[in-house]
């Protein structure tokens, strides 16, 4: 069992910036792919972006180029770095890992772009 906490949403004007974090604890050790997806209201929860124990990325294509994606294996957390954001960034963005196939989800924070 992984659990998984995010932090670092928020309010931001268009074409700013926000760090998204998330911190994994528990049965880590396994952990093979960390990730972030968003869920916007009406919508389907979709991919945001990957990133592999090995550091290999995958990104929504409406987030190529503004969004990265970091992992610290040793601490066990993953970021995401956006910039450039979008009113259609607007969502709840949650952290997931897979270890041994089972996906962990975390709880979710609100990243809301708004002038």
């Amino acid at each position: 069992q992984v659990q998984l906490v995010e932090s670092g949403g928020g309010l931001v004007q268009p074409g700013g910036s926000l760090r998204l974090s998330c911190g994994a604890s528990g049965s880590t050790f396994a952990i093979n792919i960390m990730g972030w997806y968003r869920q916007a209201p009406g919508k389907q929860r979709e991919l945001v972006a990957r990133i592999t124990s090995g550091g290999s990325t995958n990104y929504a294509d409406s987030v190529k180029g503004r969004f990265t994606i970091s992992r610290d294996n040793a601490k066990n957390t993953v970021n995401l770095q956006m910039n450039m954001l979008k009113p259609e960034d607007t969502a709840v963005y949650y952290c997931s890992a897979i270890n041994f196939g089972i996906q962990s989800w975390g709880q979710g924070t609100q990243v809301t772009v708004s002038s």
